[in-house]
Parts: C-alpha cells; sequence; structure tokens
C-alpha cells in the first residue's frame, strides 16, 4: 500500500492528467475496505485509460486522478460525495471468512506504522483506519471478531447512505461479469483497444500487500500529488 510521507514532486511532464469529460465531476470513488479488491480495481482501470491513484491524500491527486481508491475514499466517502456531487462510487465486497485473515495479515505489518504518535504513514491514511477500525481505541485492532463488526458496520453504513442512488454500485470482483459491470457503470462499457483483458488482475494475493507500487503505468497518479496549494487536503474533518 501507498502510505509513507512524500519526498519528492515529479517533473511537471511526468504528471498524468484525467481523462474523464469534467475533472471535477466525473470522478470514481472505490470505497470498499482495504483487502477488497482496491488494488485490482485500481489496475484494471488504468489498463482503460483512467487515471488513478490509489491513495489519495492530497487536493491536487484527487484533482488529477479519475478514480481514487483506498483511503480515505473508504473512510470519508460523505464529505466526497458533498465535494463531488456527480461523482459515483462503487462498493467492494468481499466474503468475511476470506476478509478477516486477509485483513489480519495486513495490520500485522501496517500497525507499528499507524501508531498515532510515532507511526510513519501518512496522518491522513491514520485518520482513516481509526475512524473505521479504532486501531487506536482497542486493546487487540486484528481481533477477529472486532474486524467482523467494523466490516458489517461499514457496509452496513455504505448502504444506508447511497439507498436508492443511482451513482453507487456494490461489486464483489470475483463474481463473473464484475468488470463488465463496473465498466458499464462508469460509461466504459466498450473496452479501449489498449485494454488487456477484460478479467480483474489478481492482485495483492496472500501476502503481498505492494502490488501498486510495483505496477507501472504512465496514468498513475501519485497519492501525494502537489499542486497550486502544494500538498494540501480538503478542510473536511469526519
Amino acid at each position: 500500500m501507498t502510505s509513507k510521507l512524500p519526498h519528492s514532486t515529479p517533473l511537471l511532464s511526468t504528471i498524468p492528467n484525467p481523462t474523464l469529460p469534467n475533472e471535477q465531476a466525473n470522478k470514481v470513488f472505490i470505497i470498499g475496505l482495504p483487502r477488497t479488491g482496491t488494488t485490482s480495481v485500481s489496475v484494471a482501470l488504468l489498463e482503460h485509460g483512467l487515471t488513478v491513484a490509489h491513495q489519495a491524500f492530497t487536493k491536487q491527486a484527487f484533482m488529477l486522478a479519475d478514480a481514487v481508491s483506498d483511503a480515505p475514499c473508504f473512510s470519508d466517502y460523505q464529505q466526497l460525495d458533498k465535494l463531488f456531487p456527480n461523482a459515483r462510487f462503487v462498493y467492494l465486497d468481499r466474503p468475511l471468512e476470506k476478509w478477516i485473515p486477509s485483513m489480519q495479515m495486513l495490520l500485522g505489518r501496517m500497525l507499528v506504522h499507524l501508531d498515532k504518535q510515532t507511526g510513519r504513514f501518512h496522518p491522513i491514511m491514520k485518520r482513516s483506519f481509526e475512524h473505521c477500525f479504532k486501531i487506536w481505541d482497542v486493546a487487540e485492532p486484528a481481533d477477529a471478531e472486532h474486524l467482523r463488526r467494523c466490516y458489517l458496520t461499514h457496509q452496513q453504513q455504505v448502504t444506508e447512505y447511497f439507498a436508492g442512488r443511482d451513482n453507487f454500485i456494490s461489486l464483489d470482483i470475483s463474481q463473473t461479469g464484475a468488470l463488465t459491470q463496473l465498466l458499464a457503470f462508469i460509461g466504459l462499457s466498450s473496452p479501449l483497444p489498449s485494454a488487456k483483458k477484460l478479467d480483474f488482475p489478481l492482485l495483492n494475493i496472500g501476502r503481498n500487500v505492494a502490488s501498486w507500487d510495483e505496477y507501472k503505468h504512465p496514468n498513475k497518479v501519485s497519492a501525494n500529488a502537489s499542486g497550486p496549494e502544494r500538498r494540501q487536503f480538503f478542510s473536511y474533518s469526519l
């Protein structure tokens, strides 16, 4: 997962530009929790011509990306809905018997870096994890029952918030036809000629948690992209 604080700014000539018609309005936010397939969806959207940020910690990252996934989208979807009223939201569902051990593995690696005072991960990322998983408030954040409650609470809140809305879709990326359904939802029902395949790529399988960093593509947007307001984030609070 891309999570460290920024170190350098890429040359302007290497920064991708949004490809959807209106960079302010036509955003796609992937709001599934970590380990539900956010990396696989992000890579699939890259391969279909969109600019994508897998995590976004600055205003500029949100403006450059057609689609944003992972932190802070899974915690901040209500605030993003107000900032981008024409955006589309994609919730990712995964069977709990597969998600819980995967999330336990991830937290086993990440918790030390999510520490409120000493963790090296970006403050916005730490805030997102605290909001959804209460990592600073419970003795065992990786406890299976605790994670089950966190998942179901998040799922219920998302479902209730978007009830009756046509700019929301829920997907299980392991299901046949899920990618076709997603492309139709965001208006890309006809794959671009450069697309490699219609199936979701299988990334971050097992103990792999760095596939996004390893995947090279010109349309990737840095989570810490700098813009007119440097690396400022939005002023809202949860």
